[in-house]
């Protein structure tokens, strides 16, 4: 790790045990982006968890966020105590994170300038989306579900939660990874954006039964009331059939920004292979976890639709076998 850069390995376990697959992303990055990227995702998910935390009132935890935000920004230094909020995780390891936060604006305030201030940007659109969904879902509940009403809606906040995301994964790997490669820049950037919106689509389509028991709904009413539907609707696996022709138009839309995703990947200069392959697993999986929705009742809660542990070491060894050969790695996300 470059000298100039703070020490993230005491919080390596607090990210294993948060991040799921992304852990094994953040590891394969070259070590000159894996301080600011690991740690831009665990200031991410210490707002994404406060913000979930639904038996704390909706006005405690935008206050909390604001706080937050706030030292984030190195507006303000008033201390951070979240143990209000962490007694109510189900999460161990994010009830952790929570007691972390101090630490985590330490490191991010030790960080080179044009990093911290990458990182500052980024969490800002983020937690900007964060205080949104909070605000427009505020006292929804299963018997009155609310909807994002327009499809501009539903492409800002996957914008504002994950396509940002690609923004700053872009702009501090071109920083420190390939500075000087002939790239084009601003195709780069919009194949970044829309790679990070597709994979929020994605979980946006997979989640879609426990949103809407939790009283949210992010298909858009303009689509659901073309076809004749209320977000109601949506809440009974047997109107599948009705639902599944809107449903489709939003699998197709990740599916695009997923392809965008891949081509972004094969973009980045052949020898970056700890990036390229970063990129790669992200990729493959939402598209795998796409095949899924297509074929499975996507409005039955009792199971969650998801890959296998199985399948994603099936895509980490074959993306790794596969990285020097051009025609076959290419064929991985073209399918």
């Amino acid at each position: 790790m470059a000298t100039d850069l703070p020490n993230l390995d005491p919080l390596w376990p607090v990210l294993r045990d948060t991040s799921r697959s992304f852990y094994w992303t953040l590891r394969v990055l070259p070590t000159t982006v894996r301080p600011q990227i690991g740690l831009a995702y665990l200031l991410a998910r210490a707002t994404d968890t406060i913000a979930d935390t639904g038996l704390v009132p909706v006005a405690k935890r935008l206050e909390s966020l604001r706080l937050l935000r706030e030292r984030i920004q190195g507006r303000s230094r008033a201390a951070l105590d979240f143990e209000a909020l962490t007694q109510h995780q189900a999460s161990a390891a994010e009830g952790l994170l929570l007691t972390k936060a101090e630490t985590l604006i330490a490191l991010l305030e030790a960080l080179p300038e044009l990093d911290r201030t990458l990182v500052r940007a980024v969490l800002e659109t983020i937690v900007s989306g964060q205080e949104l969904d909070l605000q427009r879902f505020d006292g929804a509940s299963t018997s009155a579900i609310k909807a994002l009403l327009t499809e501009a809606d539903l492409d800002d906040y996957t914008y504002r939660v994950a396509g940002c995301v690609g923004e700053f994964w872009t702009k501090i790997c071109r920083a420190h990874v390939f500075p000087a490669a002939s790239l084009d820049e601003a195709i780069l950037l919009e194949q970044g954006i829309r790679f990070g919106k597709g994979l929020q689509l994605v979980n946006i389509l997979r989640d879609l039964p426990a949103d809407l028991r939790q009283g949210r709904c992010y298909l858009p009413l303009t689509g659901l009331s073309e076809a004749g539907l209320a977000p109601s609707d949506l809440l009974r696996p047997e109107n599948i059939d009705r639902v599944r022709p809107s449903f489709d138009r939003w699998l197709k839309r990740a599916e695009d920004h997923l392809h965008a995703g891949w081509a972004y990947t094969n973009s980045l200069p052949r020898n970056c292979r700890r990036v390229r392959l970063a990129c790669s697993w992200p990729v493959l999986i939402g598209q795998r976890t796409l095949k899924l929705l297509r074929t499975q009742n996507v409005l039955d809660g009792s199971r969650r639709i998801k890959i296998t542990r199985g399948e994603v070491r099936a895509i980490f060894l074959r993306t790794v076998l596969l990285l020097p050969f051009r025609s076959h790695w290419r064929g991985m996300g073209d399918s």
